[in-house]
């Protein structure tokens, strides 16, 4: 067998390769107890991306026209203060901010299916304000931001 074939290749990557030699690693959320489709399952990258844009667009909108005083060098500053606080005020409180609400997502915790406690929500924040985290997955689709404060993003 070919070395590249077993270690798979930068566009397919190792799990691919695992999958088309016989592992099964069942849908994302399996091991979660969570449904492969519909409501309560995991949310895809493509909505998730969505919402994360919506939001952003909103708290640059704010940070620019209400906090910047018009000034574009500062906008972004105010921008990442905003999408942080309304990421730790409306996931805290209704469990989506109002990107995922538009695309039809939660977060919510991963033990009972139920909203965020305030304290993990602020951990998921901080760690979201950092970039890095969000950008590390399980293969869940999780981020480390959602692994290190036990929260999983679904489908309503």
């Amino acid at each position: 067998m070919d070395n590249r074939e077993a270690i798979g290749s930068w566009l397919s990557g190792p799990r691919a390769t695992a999958e088309n030699m016989g592992a099964d690693f069942g849908h994302p959320g399996e091991r979660l107890g969570l449904p492969q489709d519909g409501p309560g399952s995991i949310a895809s990258f493509g909505r998730r991306l969505g919402a994360l844009f919506i939001d952003w667009a909103v708290a640059a909108l704010i940070g620019y026209g209400l906090l910047a005083n018009g000034e574009l060098r500062t906008a972004n500053n105010w921008a990442l203060a905003v999408f942080l606080l309304m990421s730790l005020l409306t996931v805290g409180t209704v469990g989506c901010t109002p990107g995922k609400r538009i695309l039809g997502l939660r977060v919510v915790s991963v033990d009972g299916l139920t909203r965020l406690a305030l304290w993990r929500v602020a951990v998921r924040t901080v760690l979201l304000g950092l970039a890095v985290p969000a950008l590390v997955w399980d293969r869940d689709g999780r981020g480390l931001h959602d692994r290190l404060s036990g929260a999983v993003q679904v489908r309503t």
